[in-house]
């Protein structure tokens, strides 16, 4: 994230889709909008607010070289270029962005997780989920993002607070806002196109606690069936 193209901060998005949709890159909403989601305060210690993002993906050309698209944040009559849930809007904290296709982008790092809202996951509190990012804006072998596992730690099946979300037990940290949170199955090889979805980490409840807040997968469907048709009425 940048403002007049200095950089305020780091964090994680991914692409998502329903099935046979087109697909959009997730992300927190804070990220975007460079605010405290409760507090609504700029999260920059220069309270700058970023005017535009910049996504990297792994280069097909080499290991560990990036192919980037830099993206202004609003159009030129100043309206946001993310969507926001239908329903819930500024008060969920995860976005769509459509974006263009990122030149010379490895096509095996661009699986986008797709989110099947009629499939029935059985997952339960206990169980090991990762959470995949750049903590403190830190990549493995140049490339590659960390996995930090923990555990489920709420009934994921029911709304904590009132809103699609649950919690998390785990050791992540500023950076892995927008971080993909799978299930972990020890039986089967994870992959962006294999692994469940579980949601989208947005940091922990508060900075004493290990619990994070995790989006669930079933608000990012409605958010992409919200996206898609906005997208598609625009391109008419």
């Amino acid at each position: 994230m940048k403002f007049e193209g200095t950089l305020l901060s780091t964090g994680t998005a991914f692409f998502a889709q329903l099935p046979n949709r087109p697909s959009f890159l997730i992300t927190n909403r804070h990220n975007v909008t460079g605010r405290n989601q409760e507090t609504k305060q700029p999260l920059s210690k220069t309270f700058a607010i970023p005017d535009s993002l910049t996504v990297s993906q792994n280069s097909k050309r080499e290991l560990g070289h990036f192919s980037k698209v830099d993206l202004p944040l609003f159009s030129i009559d100043g309206q946001p270029i993310w969507i926001e849930h239908p329903e819930l809007g500024a008060e969920a904290d995860f976005v769509a962005i459509h974006i263009p296709d990122i030149p010379d982008a490895n096509e095996h790092n661009t699986f986008p997780y797709v989110i099947n809202p009629l499939a029935h996951l059985k997952i339960t509190p206990s169980q090991r989920v990762a959470v995949i990012g750049f903590p403190f804006g830190i990549r493995s072998a140049v490339s590659f993002a960390i996995w930090v596992t923990g555990y489920i730690a709420s009934e994921p099946e029911i709304d904590h607070e009132g809103r699609p979300i649950f919690l998390i037990d785990c050791r992540a940290r500023a950076g892995q806002s927008g971080s993909p949170v799978i299930l972990c199955n020890e039986n089967t090889p994870l992959t962006a196109n294999t692994s469940e979805l579980l949601g989208i980490y947005s940091g922990r409840i508060n900075n004493e606690s290990d619990l994070g807040i995790v989006w669930n997968a079933y608000a990012i469907a409605e958010l992409l069936e919200h996206a898609t048709i906005k997208i598609l009425l625009t391109n008419k």
